[in-house]
């Protein structure tokens, strides 16, 4: 693993692979992150894997291809919102989620995901804007 350096909040958030692993475009070595960016990639890949994926951890993720093709309603979005802020707060223990809104865009297949967070070191706030298709 690489040298921890950076500020002491980075080192406590950790430094781990970028995903896609694989090399840097201007040089042959692996490409990492730290701090909150890795944190960020963290809650994306808790909301891109699906439950049962991991076969080592197999309630990891947070289910949303269940939503593929769900009507978008304000049924639909706050079951998502309510997934999404338990698969977070199970599996980011460097944050908690505040709040998870779900609202609807103009493409009635797309709905944006805003997650506003905490992180838990210092308290500072942060959010993330997801875009998931329903179709």
């Amino acid at each position: 693993m690489a040298a921890q350096t950076g500020s002491p909040v980075d080192r406590w958030l950790g430094t781990g692979f970028a995903f896609p692993v694989g090399p840097q475009p201007d040089r042959p070595r692996l490409q990492w992150l730290s701090g909150m960016e890795l944190v960020r990639q963290s809650i994306e890949a808790i909301l891109d894997t699906e439950p049962g994926e991991r076969v080592m951890l197999p309630t990891f993720g947070c289910g949303l291809r269940q939503y593929l093709m769900a009507p978008n309603t304000v049924a639909t979005r706050t079951a998502m919102a309510q997934e999404i802020s338990e698969a977070l707060n199970q599996w980011e223990p460097r944050i908690r989620v505040t709040t998870v809104t779900v609202t609807p865009d103009d493409d009635p297949s797309l709905v944006w995901v805003d997650i506003s967070y905490l992180r838990l070191l210092d308290l500072r706030p942060d959010n993330l804007v997801y875009p998931f298709y329903l179709r």
